[in-house]
């Protein structure tokens, strides 16, 4: 088995995250690549490629910094920024977000987020629900629910993509948690930039990996030569497909930005060299390398952008990742459009909670998990529109509170699944519904 780790980060609570990718060997005595794309297949539905691409902003961004600003509220509650008009009449967001304000007619904007939990974890957003009470094994997230009832649409592309760094207390926390659905479902993992190292298999060259994979296939002759079962045909299958994955360009090319038209790549930006080290979640090419994967056959691509637990120098912290947020999502939003897949992917952008109304004395936010913002795009839904309301200080839903799973919900409806009707077995055989009871799409969207 192959780890690669990715690089440290550290929250307020002190925990340091991890991330790693793990390769099944590739032996004579079985591949577990094999393995896993025979189960992911067993399960297969459709072949509709709609897709999510998810923004995770780890640690919880000041919802009312950046778009939901109080600029009436007493001076310990508004902050320092000021809100612009944006393309939509009514509308204004934070005057660090200029190209975001010139395309609100092409966004959704939720500022009634309910039902976080204080804690540093992606969980809730990636799966919709919250941990506690999940049945053994754990609430799937939605890359994985993807990868069981759809499969994969390009054998050589997984069907669930993780770009972002581990922040999480769980494995696969911040990409996204197989939950009771197995690893057969949990994302592909490129996590160094490009993703292009991550790609080496033990210093095995394609050469010696061909070599390997005639022999195994003449192991495979032999034995299919004394099977009359027809077991062995589906085997050499799926040995086809693990090799896809492993030795076709499409995946490495999804993953190569310096095949990417220069312009575009200057469109997105190359985020803060300074941060490259803090687990390249500042870098907005892992949004434009989002786009080329959902363009090459994933369905699902998350990934982490900054890190925004702001207690303490909220304000200079997001004036210099505000800039960079806003020209990352700004240029994914209108590639999107500009390709024709605007109607076909569906982006959401979230963090785990907002913060507190009130600045405290190392002028920064706290924890305030009552009520966050959400921002949307795409997915065919109706944009150009505000969800929901906060009170004059930013603290309490007082109209629309949305629920995550309601946004799940949306989600799904845009993936062409009915939330009401279709389910997954857990791990005891039991049936689970995709959201909570109660949580339907959101008819403002749809």
């Amino acid at each position: 088995m192959l780890t690669i780790y990715g690089p440290k980060q550290r929250f307020c609570d002190g925990i340091s995250r991890r991330n790693f990718l793990k390769i099944g060997a590739l032996g004579l005595g079985g591949l577990t690549l094999p393995q896993l794309l025979q189960a992911e297949a067993q399960s297969g539905i459709r072949r509709s490629h709609k897709a999510v691409i998810m923004i995770f902003l780890p640690g919880g961004p000041s919802h009312q910094d950046i778009f939901d600003l109080k600029i009436d509220a007493p001076s310990e509650i508004r902050g320092e920024f000021r809100p612009i008009s944006t393309a939509v009449p009514g509308i204004q967001i934070c005057e660090h977000l200029p190209r975001l304000a010139k395309m609100m007619d092409k966004l959704a904007l939720v500022r009634s987020m309910v039902g976080a939990e204080d804690r540093h974890d992606a969980v809730t957003c990636l799966t919709g629900r919250h941990p506690r009470g999940a049945p053994l094994g754990g609430w799937p997230c939605l890359g994985s629910v993807l990868s069981k009832l759809y499969g994969p649409v390009d054998r050589s592309v997984p069907p669930f993509v993780g770009l972002a760094p581990k922040m999480g207390h769980m494995e696969w926390a911040d990409n996204g948690v197989p939950g009771f659905l197995g690893v057969a479902h949990a994302p592909f993992q490129p996590n160094k930039g490009s993703g292009k190292d991550d790609m080496v298999l033990n210093g095995v060259t394609l050469d010696r990996l061909a070599d390997r994979r005639a022999l195994l296939a003449s192991f495979d002759k032999f034995r299919r030569d004394l099977d009359g079962s027809g077991m062995m045909e589906g085997l050499d299958a799926f040995n086809e497909q693990a090799f896809g994955i492993l030795t076709s360009s499409k995946l490495l090319n999804a993953l190569d930005l310096d095949k990417e038209d220069a312009k575009v790549r200057d469109r997105y930006g190359k985020g803060d060299p300074k941060n490259r080290d803090d687990g390249g979640p500042k870098l907005m090419e892992h949004m434009l390398i989002a786009r080329r994967l959902v363009e090459a056959g994933a369905r699902c691509v998350t990934l982490a952008f900054s890190r925004w637990d702001h207690h303490g120098d909220n304000f200079g912290a997001l004036r210099q990742d505000l800039p960079l947020f806003d020209q990352g999502v700004s240029a994914l939003v209108e590639d999107l459009r500009q390709r024709g897949l605007d109607q076909d992917v569906s982006l959401v952008v979230w963090g785990e909670f907002g913060r507190t109304p009130t600045i405290n004395k190392d002028a920064g936010r706290d924890h305030w998990p009552r009520v966050s913002c959400a921002l949307l795009a795409g997915g065919g839904m109706k944009t150009g529109q505000v969800i929901g309301a906060t009170d004059r200080l930013g603290g309490e839903a007082t109209e629309r509170p949305v629920q995550f799973g309601d946004v799940f919900a949306t989600l799904y409806h845009n993936l062409g699944i009915d939330v009401g009707k279709v389910t997954v077995n857990d791990l005891s055989g039991r049936p689970q519904y995709l959201v909570d009871a109660g949580c339907q799409p959101m008819k403002e969207l749809v």
